[in-house]
């Protein structure tokens, strides 16, 4: 049987609008039973914030996107039964918007799913990435920066 394939990879930090199709689409071979998908999408509410969330501006450090390929490719040699796909988007985002996308598939959905969760856990941990919440009163307030 023909183990996960790499091609197709998508590991980036990106202004554009993320593409969940093309996320699946990366990482789905004939080998792979399962797919697993992870949509973070910008809420209009935060514990910190005192009133609705209108927007966010993501910022990242100039290796952000270094750090992501980092990450990827730490899970793909931990991990090589998988193939997997994660962006994070930067810019301003309106409430709905997607922030984070990741997309893992394997022969299995027991390993597709940890893997997805590790694979967005350490993305937002890891990755420089910084947001400046909008709030409906026209006040914000920087987020990650800690």
């Amino acid at each position: 049987m023909a183990g996960p394939s790499d091609a197709g990879r998508i590991n980036e930090v990106t202004e554009q609008p993320l593409d969940i199709a093309a996320h699946v689409s990366a990482v789905s071979t004939g080998a792979c039973g399962a797919v697993v998908t992870f949509i973070g999408q910008v809420r209009d509410h935060d514990p910190d914030a005192a009133g609705q969330v209108t927007g966010l501006d993501y910022s990242a450090h100039p290796d952000a996107g270094r750090i992501v390929a980092e990450i990827a490719a730490r899970f793909r040699a931990e991990f090589p039964q998988v193939n997997l796909a994660v962006s994070h988007r930067i810019g301003h985002l309106d409430v709905g918007d997607l922030a984070l996308v990741a997309a893992v598939a394997s022969a299995h959905r027991g390993v597709a799913f940890q893997v997805c969760e590790s694979l967005v856990e350490a993305v937002k941990a890891e990755v420089p990435i910084w947001k400046k919440q909008y709030e409906v009163d026209g006040s914000h307030a920087w987020v990650g920066l800690g």
